[in-house]
């Protein structure tokens, strides 16, 4: 061993969580403008809700300049580091303690473990959340919020510490298959590939030459899978999660005061392909350079910190 390599064990968590936040952070500022579209298009925005995915997009520069579509994004980048962060780590914590302690193995552990990594993740980061949702759903000209600030002090003064946890219920249901599919297909692809393709498909680890890993191009294909066939799953959660996040900046938010309530009301005014999977299109297109981008630099950063 070099001595420029960690010794085992030293200050693993701390690089571990790095390597997740860092992550999170590449995965999220690439898809930055999209996440502002999507917003607007869940919440059923009155500046721009007749239109599309692409008009949306073609629009908001025209309306609010081109930073209108990194609207949220600093409230973002303040969530999203202990998100990717504690979702990376807890998932080789959680995979290691199903196999250790439950003797579970296989495809199984990473799906249990990716789920329980993604709620242990968003129950520690969920206000974070919410504000950047009630600043990304803005519109230059009409503003509510002046800042990250501003938006904790206003729900917390007009809807208390409750408003700060909107939509939580379905993003817990939500989150579940959704970490816990991208995490299995990810790693399932991965493993398969490695054990049937090792020549074509990976190459030795930089810091490890014993540990086999993905090419890179090989692992934002399987990043980008996983993250199209997560998010298919479990939008219509993320709908509801959304709009009740959004709260009272939404007319109608006397209609989405429960997940059941609130799906229920989206079904019936705007049925399923203009309510439940309104943007769903614009999500295959934002979660598969995502989840390709976060998996892609959770595994160079793992070379990096010497974590393999």
């Amino acid at each position: 061993m070099t001595s420029t390599t960690p010794a085992k064990g030293d200050y693993h968590w701390l690089r571990s969580f790095v390597a997740g936040g860092v992550a999170g952070c590449c995965a999220k500022t690439t898809i930055a403008p999209l996440d502002r579209v999507k917003i607007l298009l869940q919440g059923q925005s009155p500046h721009y809700k007749h239109l599309g995915v692409f008009s949306t997009l073609l629009n908001v520069p025209k309306k609010e300049g081109i930073l209108g579509l990194y609207k949220g994004n600093g409230a973002m980048m303040v969530r999203i580091f202990p998100y990717g962060a504690i979702q990376f780590m807890a998932f080789d914590k959680y995979k290691k303690l199903l196999n250790t302690r439950v003797g579970i193995t296989g495809h199984v552990h990473r799906l249990m473990a990716g789920s329980m990594a993604g709620l242990t993740a968003v129950m520690f980061t969920y206000p974070l959340d919410v504000v950047r949702a009630r600043l990304a759903f803005q519109v230059t000209g009409h503003h509510r919020y002046s800042g990250i600030v501003n938006v904790f002090q206003s729900v917390y003064r007009m809807e208390g510490v409750s408003g700060f946890y909107r939509g939580l219920t379905p993003t817990l249901i939500g989150m579940a298959p959704y970490a816990g599919l991208s995490f299995f297909t990810f790693g399932t692809l991965k493993s398969l590939g490695l054990k049937h393709f090792p020549e074509k498909l990976g190459r030795p680890s930089s810091d490890n030459p014993d540990v086999l890993v993905l090419k890179s191009h090989i692992n934002l294909l399987c990043g980008g899978v996983a993250g199209a066939f997560a998010q298919t799953v479990s939008y219509p959660l993320d709908v509801t999660r959304r709009r009740m996040q959004l709260g009272t900046a939404l007319p109608d938010s006397d209609k989405c005061g429960s997940p059941m309530k609130t799906m229920k009301y989206v079904y019936e005014t705007y049925g399923i392909r203009r309510g439940l999977y309104r943007g769903l299109s614009l999500n295959y297109i934002r979660c598969i350079p995502s989840q390709a981008m976060a998996f892609t630099t959770y595994e160079f950063m793992k070379q990096l910190l010497h974590l393999n």
